[in-house]
C-alpha cells in the first residue's frame, strides 16, 4: 500500500508591509487534523478527494501552516516555523512511497527569502533522493533554481480571482500517482521572463493572460504536457528570482517541454505593456462618482491585504470625506485601537476616534471621526469561495454622516464579501463599496456595479509598480525598466541535484 505524505505550507508576503509577520499569525494543524479539507475547496481537500477514491493507499498527514498575507516573516517566526514544519515531516517520513507539498510560493522571511526551496531541501534529505516528490502552486508565487532542483513534478493554479484551489490538488495528486505507478518521469523546461504585471488583462476569464492559461491547459488536456503554467509572480514580494516564467513538463521529452516552454514565453512578452495597471486620480473618481446613480465600486488594490498590505489605508475614505460625498459608503479598514475604543464603548456608544495609519503611518494619516458604533463582532468569517475561516480579531461597525466603516484589528483577506456579510453589511444597500483587492469574482462586485474605479493610491501593494521600490530583484525587470531586454533561454531539470 502506498504511502503519501502530504504537508502544507502557505504565506504571501509584501516586502512593502513596514509590520513583520510572525509565527503567531499561522494557524496550524498536524496530524489527522489535516483531513478536515476533505470536500473543501483547498488544494489539500482536491488531493484527498483523489487519494481517497483509492482504497489502496495510505495518506500520511503531516502539518499545515498557513497565515494571511502581509509583511516579511521575522527571523525568529520563521525559525520556530520551519523547525516545526520539518519536525513534522520527519515524524511522519518513515517508508513513504511519495510527498505532495501544497506551497503558495511567494512567502518570504527575514534571513530566508526562498523558504520554500528552504523547506523542499530539507523535505528532499529526509524522505531521500528516489521518492517523488510533486507540489502546488499560486500563480503569483516565485518558483525558484532551488525549488525545482529539489522536485519532480508541479501544478499551478489556472485561474484568477483563484477559484480552482481544489482543482489544483487534484492534479498534483494525479501526477504524483502516475510518477509512482506509470513509470512517468518528468522533465521541466523553465523559462524566465523579465516582466512584471498587473491589471485586468490578468483576469483569466476574459484578459489576455487568460489565453494564455488557455494554451497551458490545451496541451495539458491533449497529452503534450504533463502540466504547464505561466506563474506571474508576486510582484510586492522583492525577491531575488521575481519574475514571470512559462513552465512546462513532460514525460522525459525535453526537447517539446523546451520548445513550448519557449512558445509561451513567445508569446507571452510582447503583451507586457497590456497587463499593466490601469488608474484614476482619487479626486476624478469621487468627483465622477459623486454624480452616477450607482452602485459604485472603489477599488484599493494599492491596500489589498490578501497580496501583503497593511488594511490600514485610509485613501480612499479620506477622499470621500474631504469631498462631502453626497452618497453611502461602506468601507473596511485596519485599525486596532479604534476597534477597541469601540469594544470598549458598547453598541450605541458615541466615540472620537482616528481611522487609518495605525500600521503604516509614513503612508497614511490618520483620519479623526467621531462615530456611533452600530454592531461588535469577533472578527471570525468563513471565505466565500474557499470556505476558509478568517480572524480578524475583536472587530468593529462604525457610522458617521454617510460613511459605515467595518473596523477590524487584524489584516484578513478582502477578495470577496465575507467580512462585509459576517458584520451585518450588504454591499448592494449602499452606493459606493470600498474594497480592498485587485479582483474580486465577478459576481460579487462587478457584474451588478455601474462602474469599478480602479484608485490611483498609496499602500503595499500598489500596482503603480515603479513607485514601490524594488532593491532585490533582478534587473532589468519591466516596467521598472521600461527597455528591460527579454533573450529567451530554456533551464531544463531533467534530475534533482540535492545537496
Amino acid at each position: 500500500m502506498p504511502r503519501l505524505l502530504i504537508v502544507d505550507v502557505k504565506q504571501e508576503i509584501s516586502s512593502f508591509n513596514p509590520m513583520p509577520s510572525g509565527h503567531g499569525d499561522f494557524q496550524i494543524e498536524t496530524g489527522a487534523a489535516m483531513l478536515a479539507h476533505r470536500g473543501l475547496n483547498t488544494e489539500i481537500g482536491g488531493a484527498l478527494s483523489v487519494f481517497d477514491a483509492r482504497a489502496d493507499i495510505a495518506v500520511v498527514p503531516t502539518i499545515g501552516a498557513r497565515a494571511p498575507s502581509g509583511g516579511l516573516l521575522s527571523a525568529k517566526g520563521w525559525a520556530q516555523l520551519s523547525r516545526q514544519v520539518l519536525d513534522a515531516v520527519r515524524a511522519g517520513a518513515g517508508e513513504v512511497d511519495g510527498v505532495y507539498a501544497s506551497l503558495h510560493g511567494a512567502m518570504g522571511a527575514d534571513g530566508e527569502l526562498d523558504p520554500e526551496g528552504y523547506l523542499l531541501r530539507e523535505i528532499r534529505r529526509i524522505v531521500g533522493p528516489n521518492v517523488p516528490i510533486v507540489i502546488s502552486l499560486d500563480l503569483h508565487g516565485i518558483l525558484t533554481d532551488r525549488m525545482l532542483q529539489q522536485i519532480d513534478g508541479l501544478t499551478v493554479y489556472h485561474t484568477y480571482p483563484h477559484v480552482d484551489f481544489a482543482d489544483t490538488g487534484a492534479r498534483a495528486a494525479r501526477l504524483l500517482l502516475r510518477i509512482l505507478e506509470d513509470g512517468v518521469r518528468p522533465v521541466i523546461a523553465r523559462v524566465v521572463i523579465p516582466a512584471l504585471v498587473r491589471g485586468n488583462e490578468l483576469v483569466t476569464a476574459k484578459g489576455f493572460y487568460g489565453d494564455i492559461i488557455r494554451e497551458c491547459q490545451r496541451i495539458e488536456r491533449n497529452g503534450t504536457a504533463l502540466a504547464a503554467a505561466v506563474m506571474i509572480g508576486n510582484p510586492f514580494t522583492d525577491v531575488p528570482e521575481l519574475c514571470t516564467q512559462a513552465l512546462v513538463l513532460t514525460d522525459g521529452d525535453a526537447d517539446t517541454a523546451g520548445a513550448e516552454a519557449l512558445r509561451l514565453a513567445g508569446e507571452f512578452w510582447p503583451q507586457r505593456q497590456r497587463m499593466q495597471g490601469v488608474f484614476v486620480a482619487p479626486g476624478r473618481a469621487v468627483a465622477q462618482a459623486a454624480t452616477m446613480q450607482g452602485p459604485v465600486l472603489f477599488t484599493d488594490a494599492a491596500d489589498a491585504t490578501s497580496s501583503g498590505a497593511t488594511g490600514d489605508s485610509n485613501a480612499v475614505l479620506s477622499a470621500l470625506w474631504q469631498a462631502d460625498y453626497p452618497h453611502s459608503v461602506l468601507a473596511q479598514i485596519v485599525d486596532p485601537a479604534a476597534a477597541r475604543a469601540a469594544h470598549e464603548a458598547g453598541v450605541g456608544a458615541t466615540i472620537a476616534v482616528t481611522l487609518g495609519g495605525a500600521i503604516d503611518p509614513g503612508r497614511f494619516t490618520p483620519m479623526p471621526v467621531t462615530a456611533r458604533v452600530r454592531l461588535l463582532s469577533d472578527g471570525q468569517a468563513l471565505l466565500e469561495t474557499m470556505k476558509m475561516p478568517l480572524d480578524a480579531g475583536a472587530t468593529a461597525v462604525l457610522t458617521f454622516g454617510r460613511f459605515t466603516v467595518v473596523v477590524m484589528s487584524r489584516p484578513v483577506s478582502l477578495f470577496d464579501r465575507a467580512m462585509y456579510f459576517a458584520n451585518g453589511c450588504n454591499p448592494r444597500d449602499f452606493h459606493t463599496i470600498v474594497v480592498k483587492s485587485p479582483h474580486c469574482e465577478p459576481h460579487m462586485f462587478d457584474d451588478w456595479v455601474e462602474k469599478n474605479f480602479n484608485i490611483d493610491a498609496p499602500g503595499a501593494t500598489s500596482a503603480n509598480l515603479p513607485t514601490l521600490g524594488h532593491t532585490i530583484c533582478a534587473r532589468p525587470m519591466f516596467p521598472l525598466e521600461p527597455g528591460a531586454p527579454f533573450d529567451p533561454k530554456v533551464t531544463i531539470y531533467e534530475t534533482r541535484n540535492t545537496e
